[in-house]
């Protein structure tokens, strides 16, 4: 489908919708659990809310196809993640406010643990806490000297970003993150011959930020990914006519909004201050973006039952949306991420739609299983927007 044409049939007023984006929410069973994460939690007002949605489940590119978060991200707002794609240091420098030019090539930094054969032992360096980043980024910029214009900015915990800014550079590299312990951080590479020049001031900051990193006890080294020049996408309000407010609180996921127009609340404490944020500004938008990170957290750290502890707290703050009565409620994931995995995985992920206007199938509990037995069938997570929209009565007929 041509999802363009919902610019001439999306409508000015209509209901509100909510989107409810538990990340990485998708499971596996897991050894010494009862089911998945999702399952084993306990969820009733997730369930009652199910039993009275039409559910189903969504593939976030294809069947079979692990996506990034930031493709997933754009096929749950509509826009097709093999046509607008886009590196996560783009999203990373829009997160944090940062000011990109048509002249900058932006690439995420991990901070990494190097062991003493130079091989990535973690590739989070522990996690370390965000005034570490701050100084961490701030050493590097004072010991630096590139050929072109840079910036080093601090994200949050081990992430960081990376914009260097001149003429003639291309955003066409591999990324240097073996994406796995145990291996050392790859080489820059070039992937068109317009990033030459790109891949050889990479291969230089590299090389003098692990000189530059090597005292330090934890974040030894960095590596780098999703290399991108920014380009500007159509908003929201332009394909959908929807005023819309992002309440996220890591800073890719509010890149992610600001790159398809949405107003993007700064960052705020917790995932209560996040429910009550949606309440306050209720009366002045159409479409909310709520997102819940650490589901995905934990599950990439493996740790099940901190992933089911955040599923039942998202549970019991639930009834506050259902308090607004938005004409509808959306509840899903990006993507899978299994905490027997400890990764993203291709695995389908659960949605249930609730409005006064669905046709409300069988389905009792939310969970994976029980959501294949849905009134929506199997669905790419790109048309989860038209469902939407249609449920609050924003869409009009198409044709005579």
């Amino acid at each position: 489908m041509d999802y363009n044409i919902l610019q001439d049939l999306a409508l000015e007023e209509g209901g509100k919708i909510v989107y409810l984006i538990l990340d990485g929410l998708g499971g596996l069973r897991m050894e010494g659990w009862e089911g998945t994460e999702l399952q084993v939690a306990r969820t009733p007002n997730l369930d009652r809310l199910a039993s009275q949605s039409v559910c189903g489940l969504l593939d976030p590119i294809w069947p079979g196809i692990t996506p990034g978060s930031g493709p997933a991200h754009f096929a749950i707002f509509g826009y097709d993640p093999l046509q607008f794609e886009v590196g996560r240091g783009v999203l990373a420098a829009l997160g944090i406010g940062f000011q990109l030019t048509e002249r900058d090539v932006a690439a995420r930094i991990n901070f990494c643990t190097l062991d003493q054969e130079g091989k990535v032992a973690d590739r989070r360096a522990g996690r370390i806490p965000t005034e570490e980043n701050r100084r961490l980024c701030a050493k590097l910029r004072g010991s630096l000297n590139l050929g072109t214009e840079f910036f080093i900015e601090p994200v949050k915990e081990h992430r960081a970003v990376l914009v260097l800014r001149g003429e003639g550079l291309g955003g066409d590299l591999a990324d240097t993150d073996p994406q796995k312990e145990g291996f050392a951080p790859l080489e820059p590479k070039f992937l068109s011959p317009e990033s030459k020049r790109t891949a050889e001031l990479v291969k230089d900051f590299l090389h003098q930020a692990k000189e530059i990193l090597a005292d330090e006890p934890k974040a030894n080294m960095l590596i780098l990914r999703g290399f991108a020049k920014y380009n500007p996408f159509p908003t929201m309000e332009e394909r959908y006519k929807l005023h819309s407010l992002a309440i996220a609180n890591y800073p890719m996921y509010r890149g992610l909004a600001r790159l398809v127009g949405m107003d993007v609340w700064p960052e705020v404490g917790d995932l209560k201050d996040e429910f009550k944020l949606l309440a306050q500004n209720f009366p002045q938008y159409d479409f909310f973006y709520l997102h819940v990170k650490k589901t995905d957290s934990f599950g990439e750290d493996g740790n099940f039952a901190a992933k089911v502890k955040v599923i039942e707290e998202v549970d019991s703050l639930l009834p506050q949306v259902l308090e607004l009565k938005p004409e509808v409620i959306v509840v899903t994931a990006d993507h899978s991420t299994p905490s027997k995995l400890k990764s993203h995985s291709w695995h389908p992920i659960p949605v249930l739609l609730f409005s006064p206007n669905c046709r409300v199938d069988e389905v009792e509990r939310f969970d994976e299983i029980s959501c294949i037995k849905g009134g929506l069938g199997r669905l790419p997570a790109v048309a989860l927007i038209t469902l939407a929209l249609a449920h609050a009565r924003r869409l009009q007929k198409y044709g005579a």
